[in-house]
């Protein structure tokens, strides 16, 4: 079919806002002990729902009106099964147990601090997990039946996650880290005896068997028989998987170099790899670029790739079952995501979708792996980004489109191959999006994310504005139509870039954005408290340059059409901050839109403000850049 002709940005989408709104959250998938029952949670309007697939029958809701939901930190780790036994968080704090086919939930710890990552001993008698509780953080113990109160297993450092039993139950494995570090830049992987005595378990020393202050650790998982510890490191300036050998001490690297098999743990409960239950291979997610697979890796180090999933580029939480089945969260930039699972036999199934899916791939823009060159002195010479063309069955523009400048959060992350609504939602109509994985990102090793520290504020925006160059250079982009987006850590690199560098966009977009270095560092919570030691500088030595990166000292530079958006309820940027921004652009008659939500905190949650917040950026955009 001949396309008509049209201008970008004005194209007919048939991706509405509805459609962004109506999207399930699908955050882990587990397998039950029969190797064939599936256990996924999903979120449904901001509330954590238990869904249960039995093979031949339809997916059923395990847990009642209460929200799961992991509740240290910013979550995850919201549940494991055992059996037909599952074990989760609700937003109380509690753990619940609740049998997958029968019964009402009940709780076995009391209401008390809050919990994360439950791990279930291989006798199903004991539970281990990560309590937090007035700023303390510590490895508890709890008997799965809720007959007795929690006791310590170990504590003293200031953050710990991922507990994992040895298959004979008398050693648990976990991952500990301090302050000033945050998991990503060095964490210890211990490891403790564990006793019996009068009905209790007793913990002995604790080793620490792998990691340190510069070296991060990740996911311990001992082998089926108990002969070898797996985990992941970063230690070689990537990410690798390897595995411990209990016996002797030894550690063998056996992913691939060039790849990485881990990543920041801004969560609880991250799973990037399963042992087989022979013990004789592991199954991890490997990436490149951004871009995913599923890998078989044997203990002799073999290493190929499962088909099964070869058309996601996205993969999550995988997970292997007791039957060598496969299942995990799966996506890709032109496919939502969904609850797949593999075997030999049979090949990919979906499980659950997370939309409707009612728009072909050809409607929807095909993500690419970009690069520019950078040019600062510094040890890294290449940024890196994720590149969304214009795409329409109906229509076709001519001369350069305008372009859409995305900045992640974090900073530490990373945006990859997997579905992006929002992006989606503009590629459709004519707009060119382009990720920034600028540095400081993960997913391209050790020496990339460290670039970023001592320099938030400017690497960040650097590489931004690499990227709209780079847009411009290769005719992708109208260089009089660029725009800058980005919410919290990412908000504030818009904001630097529209004080620092006026005129190069011609209009930004903020999302609960940072702009006051001082009031996050006073106002945040204990994960990251000490995180701008790291990516600025520690005060009060580093005051000057607190002041000199806080785009909220020097708002009067900023000359572009700007869009503030802000929860009321945010308690990580208060929504002050945009105030002060909005009445300077208000006072001096630079155009902008400043729009609080008031049932929302740190991030959109509800499907109303999705849909508003969509449609309203998009007439933002077409008032003040389009016809501007």
């Amino acid at each position: 079919m001949d396309k008509k002709p049209g201008q970008f940005g004005l194209w007919n989408s048939p991706m509405s806002a509805e459609m962004l709104a109506g999207e399930l959250g699908l955050s882990d998938v587990q397998w039950a002990g029969d190797g064939e029952t599936l256990v996924w949670l999903e979120r449904r309007d901001g509330c954590g729902v238990l869904m249960v697939r039995r093979p031949g029958q339809p997916p059923r809701r395990i847990n009642d009106k209460r929200s799961v939901k992991g509740c240290v930190g910013y979550g995850g780790g919201e549940f494991r099964v055992q059996g037909d036994t599952v074990f989760f968080v609700a937003g109380d704090g509690r753990i619940y147990r609740a049998d997958l086919d029968r019964g009402l939930p009940r709780a076995i710890t009391p209401e008390w601090g809050s919990a994360a990552s439950p791990v279930v001993s291989p006798d199903g008698q004991w539970v281990a997990y990560v309590h937090h509780q007035d700023d303390t953080d510590r490895i508890a113990l709890v008997d799965a039946q809720g007959r007795g109160w929690p006791q310590i297993v170990s504590e003293g450092g200031d953050f710990y996650m991922q507990p994992s039993w040895h298959p004979e139950g008398n050693r648990l494995a976990w991952v500990r880290w301090d302050q000033p570090n945050m998991p990503w830049n060095g964490t210890f992987l211990e490891t403790a005896p564990l006793r019996r005595q009068d009905g209790m378990i007793v913990a002995g020393e604790v080793e620490v068997v792998a990691g340190g202050k510069a070296v991060a650790c990740l996911q311990p998982e001992y082998s089926p028989d108990g002969s070898s510890l797996a985990y992941l490191t970063d230690e070689s300036g990537d990410w690798q998987l390897v595995v411990r050998h209990e016996d002797t001490g030894q550690v063998s690297t056996l992913s691939k170099e060039g790849r990485q098999y881990g990543g920041p743990a801004w969560v609880q409960g991250l799973r990037y790899y399963g042992w087989s239950s022979d013990g004789e291979s592991l199954f991890a997610v490997s990436s490149h670029q951004g871009v995913m697979r599923v890998e078989r890796i044997g203990v002799d180090g073999a290493v190929g790739d499962i088909e099964s999933f070869e058309e996601y580029t996205a993969i999550r939480q995988l997970s292997v079952s007791s039957t060598g089945h496969l299942a995990a969260i799966c996506e890709a930039s032109s496919i939502p995501p969904r609850v797949v699972s593999a075997s030999e036999d049979k090949g990919a199934q979906v499980e659950r979708f997370a939309s409707s899916e009612r728009l072909s791939q050809e409607q929807l823009s095909k993500v690419r792996p970009v690069s520019w060159p950078v040019d600062d002195g510094g040890p890294v010479e290449t940024a890196h980004g994720l590149y969304y063309p214009p795409t329409s069955t109906q229509f076709e523009g001519s001369g350069a489109p305008p372009a859409l400048v995305m900045i992640h959060g974090g900073p530490t992350s990373q945006r990859t191959a997997r579905w992006e609504p929002r992006n989606q939602f503009f590629a459709t109509r004519g707009w060119a999006v382009i990720d920034v994985n600028y540095r400081g990102s993960t997913g391209y090793g050790r020496q990339y994310m460290e670039a970023l520290f001592g320099r938030w504020g400017e690497v960040d925006v650097e590489d931004a504005l690499g990227a709209a160059r780079f847009l411009v250079d290769q005719g992708l982009a109208d260089a009089e139509k660029l725009v800058i987006m980005g919410g919290s850590a990412g908000g504030y690199t818009v904001l630097q870039a529209l004080v620092n560098h006026p005129g190069t966009f011609k209009a930004g977009v903020c999302l609960y954005g940072v702009s006051d270095l001082f009031a996050l560092q006073m106002g945040t919570h204990k994960f990251e408290a000490h995180y701008n030691d790291t990516l600025v500088g520690s005060l009060p030595e580093a005051a000057s340059k607190f002041r000199e990166r806080s785009p909220i000292f020097r708002v009067d530079a900023i000359e572009d059409a700007v869009a503030l958006y802000h929860g009321a309820k945010d308690k990580v940027v208060p929504p002050d901050q945009a105030e002060t921004i909005a009445a300077s652009l208000q006072r001096r008659g630079v155009p902008h839109l400043h729009h609080v939500y008031e049932e929302e905190g740190h991030g959109w949650r509800r499907e109303e403000t999705v849909i508003h917040f969509h449609e309203s950026v998009l007439q933002f955009l077409t008032r003040h850049v389009l016809f501007s």
